[in-house]
């Protein structure tokens, strides 16, 4: 096997971060939850172990490390299930990123599961060694398990909680992943009010399930499954959330999506390659050393090559990933770059630009109408706390504000006449509006 070796001068090519995506046990996985788009790419690897060697985890490591020009350098660890490996595996990563580590340099590690497999031994491991935990939970155990199924089709809701408990008893830092698909679509404030009361999570993360419907699981057709969310549903179960977060839960729950929206109306580039301007930096390894241009398309036309022949480097800053990432903006449509929030969505994941514009022109993401739905509803809000934010204040006043803006408002509509016009500004009659139902504005 070809020992790698650099080949280019790493302080001007490499992107100064990077992330890779790793999958120790490539699309293995003890669950067999129906939305998986993960799941079907054991075809690419007929006959193999999918599991990881040492000496490719140390050639990962070292290599990895020492393309980074970071102070903090973050190992992600993802499948599949990355628990199938084993606890013995992650002892030695940990071994060996603290073997390769620069000086001064502080390494993370982030680490996702369905939480399944999690016992004490995984919980005083992730907390000895500082490991963050994403753990899967769609909701209330009706919503969990109407997708979120083992093998057998069995229930895994109970199991996940359990699995949650040995986070908890051991006070590993974890955050929620919830998927947003058919079923929890239309439940927003239930689920919301489940991960911040019951589970008690601070850190949320809503993915909607976009799934191609074809027989190669590759992002590639035009139809979508009916256990998509659809792109309104989308829009109208983060506005549910936002309308209660912003009135009660600022500066105490983290929803990822609004952190993100936040920075953007402060003028800042998005922490999350979604709303990106340009992509390529999020890339994934699979478990024998291929390394792809993105966790969503580990598909052979956008293989890189294998690290233990081409050194990562030189693949990360490869003119193919080059062209990858730029072409989330070469591609984006006229009715993208000239829309109002195009500076906080940027066309969205490429991934899903599936649809076409009014105009006929392809590329229009999937989820288009609640991208354009959520960000309008949050302008006012959003530029209120990036104010606080500017002028050295709470984004949490925003708060205290809409309390006293909803009890002006109340106040107005106590005195309004049937056919005046309605005091919240809607422009319909008093009658027609507030008069026959009530409902929050900013």
């Amino acid at each position: 096997m070809k020992k790698p070796t650099m080949s280019i001068d790493l302080s001007t090519a490499v992107p100064p971060v990077f992330q890779v995506m790793l999958k120790p046990h490539g699309p293995i996985c003890n669950l067999d939850c129906k939305y998986c788009y993960f799941l079907s790419k054991e075809m690419l690897y007929p006959g193999s172990r999918f599991r990881m060697a040492d000496d490719l985890l140390e050639a990962y490591t070292r290599q990895y490390i020492a393309a980074q020009h970071a102070p903090e350098v973050t190992f992600a660890w993802q499948g599949g299930e990355p628990t199938l490996m084993g606890l013995a595996f992650f002892q030695r990563a940990v071994e060996l990123q603290q073997k390769c580590r620069k000086p001064g340099m502080r390494i993370y590690n982030a680490f996702q599961t369905n939480g399944v497999l999690l016992d004490d031994d995984w919980g005083e491991f992730f907390k000895a060694n500082d490991f963050l935990i994403g753990l899967s939970i769609d909701g209330p155990h009706e919503l969990h398990d109407a997708y979120r199924v083992d093998k057998g089709g069995r229930p895994t809701f109970d199991r996940v909680m359990r699995g949650l408990s040995f986070l908890k008893k051991h006070r590993v830092d974890f955050n929620i992943l919830t998927t947003v698909h058919a079923v929890n679509a239309d439940h927003p404030l239930e689920v919301y009010r489940f991960l911040r009361d019951e589970v008690g999570t601070q850190f949320i993360q809503f993915i909607p399930i976009v799934e191609r419907d074809n027989a190669t699981g590759f992002q590639e057709g035009e139809q979508i499954t009916n256990r998509s969310v659809t792109g309104r549903q989308y829009g109208d179960f983060l506005i549910a959330i936002f309308d209660e977060w912003v009135r009660r839960d600022v500066g105490r729950v983290f929803v990822q999506i609004f952190d993100i929206a936040l920075g953007a109306w402060l003028g800042r580039p998005a922490s999350l390659c979604i709303f990106r301007e340009t992509c390529g930096e999020a890339l994934a390894l699979e478990h024998n050393g291929d390394l792809y241009s993105c966790d969503h398309f580990v598909e052979p036309h956008h293989k890189l090559g294998n690290i233990q022949e081409i050194p990562l480097i030189d693949l990360v800053t490869s003119e193919q990933q080059r062209q990858f990432g730029q072409a989330k903006r070469d591609t984006l449509p006229r009715d993208c770059r000239e829309c109002d929030v195009r500076f906080v969505c940027n066309g969205g994941c490429p991934k899903d630009r599936i649809l076409h514009t009014p105009d006929g022109e392809p590329g229009l993401n999937y989820l288009c109408a609640g991208y354009k739905a959520f960000f309008r509803h949050i302008d006012q809000p959003m530029r209120f706390m990036a104010n606080e934010i500017r002028q050295q204040r709470p984004p949490a006043n925003i708060m205290a504000f809409l309390a006293r803006q909803e009890v002006a408002l109340q106040q107005r509509l106590a005195r309004a006449k049937r056919n005046e016009p309605c005091p919240c500004g809607s422009g319909r009659k008093f009658k027609q509006c507030h008069g026959q139902r009530s409902s929050q504005v900013f």
